[in-house]
This record gives C-alpha cells, sequence and structure tokens, in this order.
C-alpha cells in the first residue's frame, strides 16, 4: 500500500488523481523551520487523508429506463439529465492530436476581433506553451479582451516568464481554486482543493469553439504515433451549441474572479453554421450535479447495436460495469480502448482490475501500445458521439468540473469510428486468460488501492 500511495502522488500533476489531498504537503509548504515544516505537514496529511475520504462518488443509480436511441423520447431523457438542451444547426470538425489541433487553434486566436476565453487544466512549459502566450499577448495588444483560466493544480508549474508575456500584454489570467500565492496560504480554500476544473475549453469571439482532452504542453504535439507525444481526439464548434461551450467557462471564471462576462463580444446571436445537433454537457460534482455520469449511462444503456469507447482513465463503477455488459447480453458489440502506457502505473494497474468481469460480460477491450492515449470519446450505434474532457472514472464523474460535446450525426460520429478503427491497428487486445495471469504484483497493487479508489 505504501508504495502505491507513492506512485499515486508521483502521477498527480497531470492526472489530478487523488494525491490532490495528499499533495497539500508540497502545494502548501513554505520556507519553515524544520520542527515547525514537520509538523504542518503531518497536519496536511490528517487533512489530506479527511478529504480522500470525503464525499467522492456519484449518486448511486438503482434503474435505467429503457429508452433507445431510435425512440422519440431520447433526446428529452437526455437533455432532462444532463441539464443541457440539444441544439440544431451546427458545424462539427474533428481534430487529431496536435498536428491538428494546435495550428487551428492558433489560427483562430490570431483572427479574433472582440474577446477570447480559455479555460484549461493543464498549461506547461515548452514551445507550444510560449506560442499560445505570444498568440493571447498578441491579440491583447491589438485590443482583444483575453480571459485565461487555468487550474492551480493542473498548471501550477507554467513558467513564470510565459505568465508574465500574457499579463504583461494585458491578459486576464486567473487560477481556479487556488490555495497559496506568494507564499501565503488561503486555509479556507482547503477543503475545496481536491475538486479541480479539468474542463478544455477555447472560445473566440463567442462565435467558434474547441474542447476535447488537449493540454498546452509539448506533449500533445505530434501525430499521436510515437511515444512522448500523446494521442487525442478534439473538436472545433460552430453553431448554437457555442454559447453553452461559453457558459461552461463563464461558471468557473465567476466562481474565481467574481466576474460575470456579457455582451455581444461574448454571447453574440448565433446563426446556424451546419446541420448537426449537439449539446454542450458541463458537470460540476461540488455543486451537486452529475451530468457527464448520466450522459455517459444513458449512451450505453440506450445501445442497440455498437459502443465504442476510447478513454485514458478507464475504471467504471459497478453500475457502469453492469450497463456495458447488459448491452453485450441484448446483443450490442461493445468496444473499449484504453492505454496500454500511461502516466501512472497504479492508475494503469487499477483500470486493468476492472477488466475481468467486463471481459466475461462479452466486453471487447484493447490496449493502446504506441504512446500514451489520452482521448475520451464515445460512438453509441454509429450515430450519437461525445467528446470531451470526462474521463471514465470516479474523478471526473464525482470530483472534477467536465465538459463534453455530445452530437446526433452519422458523417461525425462515423469520422470516430474510422479513428477507432486506425487506433485499434496499434493496439494489443487483452483477453480474460491473459488478464486472470496477471502478476502478483499487479494483484496487490490493485487490491490495496482500494483507500484511493474513489479519487481515481
Amino acid at each position: 500500500m505504501h508504495r502505491a500511495a507513492i506512485q499515486l502522488v508521483r502521477a498527480s500533476h497531470r492526472k489530478g488523481t487523488g494525491s490532490l489531498a495528499l499533495n497539500l504537503v508540497r502545494v502548501t509548504s513554505g520556507p519553515l523551520s524544520r520542527s515547525l515544516e514537520e509538523t504542518m505537514r503531518r497536519s496536511y496529511w490528517v487533512l489530506g487523508i479527511v478529504l480522500l475520504w470525503g464525499c467522492a462518488s456519484v449518486l448511486k443509480v438503482q434503474d435505467v429506463p429503457e429508452v433507445r436511441l431510435d425512440q422519440a423520447a431520447f433526446f428529452p431523457t437526455i437533455e432532462a439529465h444532463t441539464d443541457a438542451p440539444i441544439l440544431a444547426g451546427n458545424r462539427i470538425d474533428i481534430l487529431r492530436n496536435g498536428d491538428e489541433t494546435f495550428p487551428v487553434m492558433l489560427r483562430e486566436i490570431k483572427h479574433a476581433k472582440s474577446t477570447i476565453t480559455m479555460a484549461q487544466y493543464l498549461y506547461e512549459d515548452g514551445a507550444i506553451a510560449h506560442e499560445f502566450a505570444e498568440a493571447f499577448a498578441g491579440r491583447c495588444r491589438a485590443g482583444v479582451s483575453v480571459n485565461i483560466l487555468l487550474d492551480h493544480h493542473g498548471s501550477g508549474k507554467a513558467p513564470s516568464d510565459i505568465l508574465k508575456i500574457m499579463k504583461d500584454a494585458g491578459c486576464h489570467v486567473e487560477y481556479f481554486r487556488r490555495v497559496k500565492a506568494e507564499g501565503i496560504i488561503f486555509p479556507w480554500k482547503l477543503l475545496r482543493y481536491n475538486y479541480r476544473s479539468h474542463r478544455r475549453i477555447l472560445v473566440i469571439d463567442g462565435r467558434v469553439g474547441f474542447t476535447g482532452g488537449y493540454g498546452i504542453s509539448d506533449a500533445w504535439t505530434g501525430n499521436g504515433r510515437t511515444p512522448e507525444h500523446w494521442r487525442d481526439t478534439n473538436a472545433r464548434i460552430e453553431g448554437p451549441a457555442v454559447k453553452f461551450l461559453q457558459a461552461g467557462f463563464a461558471e468557473s471564471w465567476l466562481e474565481t474572479t467574481g466576474t460575470v462576462i456579457g455582451g455581444d463580444g461574448y454571447f453574440p446571436r448565433l446563426e446556424a453554421r451546419g446541420d448537426v445537433p449537439a449539446q454542450i454537457v458541463k458537470s460540476s460534482p461540488t455543486g451537486g450535479s452529475f451530468q457527464s455520469y448520466m450522459l455517459f449511462l444513458l449512451s450505453i444503456s440506450s445501445a442497440k447495436k455498437s459502443i465504442v469507447i476510447t478513454n485514458s482513465y478507464f475504471i467504471p463503477d459497478k453500475v457502469m460495469t453492469e450497463a456495458l455488459v447488459k448491452a453485450v447480453a441484448r446483443g450490442v458489440r461493445v468496444i473499449v480502448l484504453t492505454p496500454g502506457k500511461i502516466d501512472s502505473q497504479l492508475m494503469y494497474t487499477v483500470s486493468r482490475g476492472h477488466y475481468g468481469p467486463l471481459l466475461l460480460g462479452g466486453v471487447q477491450i484493447f490496449e493502446y501500445q504506441v504512446c500514451l492515449l489520452h482521448a475520451k470519446t464515445m460512438v453509441v450505434d454509429g450515430v450519437w458521439a461525445t467528446i470531451g474532457s470526462t474521463n471514465f472514472d470516479n474523478r471526473s464523474f464525482a470530483l472534477n468540473q467536465e465538459i463534453n460535446l455530445t452530437v446526433y450525426d452519422r458523417a461525425v460520429a462515423a469520422r470516430l469510428e474510422e479513428i477507432f478503427r486506425e487506433d485499434l491497428k496499434y493496439a494489443k487486445q487483452i483477453g480474460y486468460e491473459e488478464w486472470e495471469s496477471r502478476g502478483l504484483y499487479e494483484r496487490l497493487v490493485d487490491l490495496f488501492a482500494f483507500p484511493v479508489k474513489d479519487q481515481l
């Protein structure tokens, strides 16, 4: 268990796992005397344990209605349980990896006329981080209002020179749920430290939006087929759905700054830009809402033909596991693609520990081999699809603020299924016998990780 805890701490920066609570020791430490520092460290470990055992699970779902995708009641049911309208008239472009994503984002940023908003969990040092900073700064100097919200845990190590580039140009840069600034600790904020903003939002002039799983880091550059460069899927959005992507930013910005954004620069009248029905599902579990969980559960339960899931942190709870197995039992083909290489050995081991019931139930599981798979997509029956920041784990469903784009469109779904098939060429299928024969160390780590599983 001690080794598992150490691994969890090491993995916390990018993933944002249960070590968030444990890392209060690091976050709140300062240049103190040795005896005082030791006393404080012990106090923070106690606080960390309290946070780990705090409320960290979704509402228990006892029964799910039998509403299929081809039934008229499907849209109203999804809308009701995700608190998100499904709007027609959108254009959705699928962007793979940094090679396709970053050039398009930078082009839109450089053409911004009035406003730019960005919420980002991970902003690290590197060439692409500097390029984004310079692009934001350039628009600020041109009179564009630029509001940037970085999660304090995921982006806490963003270099000061990058922040200075943006701030000196007049950009508004803030940290979400910051507990320490210039050596000063804010004790009253510690109890919310474990609840992060994992959202990825970029909106230009209130008209063009981006979301997905990307971070602003050199790890996301490349084509997703080489080591050290992560495989991800993102989306560019135009049309009425952009308003609700902006609303996701506005919610977190208001909490952080007390400032309400509004006006034509942020919320212009949006005309139809395509023919794709889409919705933006934002989840804020600390406020008692579990929209992402309900989106995934209802989508899985609605399937008649197929479910293909790509997810970087795949740890389904009992209800989700049963929903996937029940789908197979009613004739649905269910295929899950997870990472074979990951930034947290503990996460990988705990995820694999959940394979058994799924494999026995007929779910096909593949592990991506060439690099870290970070994409978070799901396609149901070749027509209903979701792309976003939500991992298939309790941290995303019950702790983090998340945001997902969902679409009802055969062309978008077909593109995501095509990408899925291409990814399978670089993946290894895991059978039940192979899973059952995993080593003693892997079994022990999974067994003794139970105190922190709700934080994963």
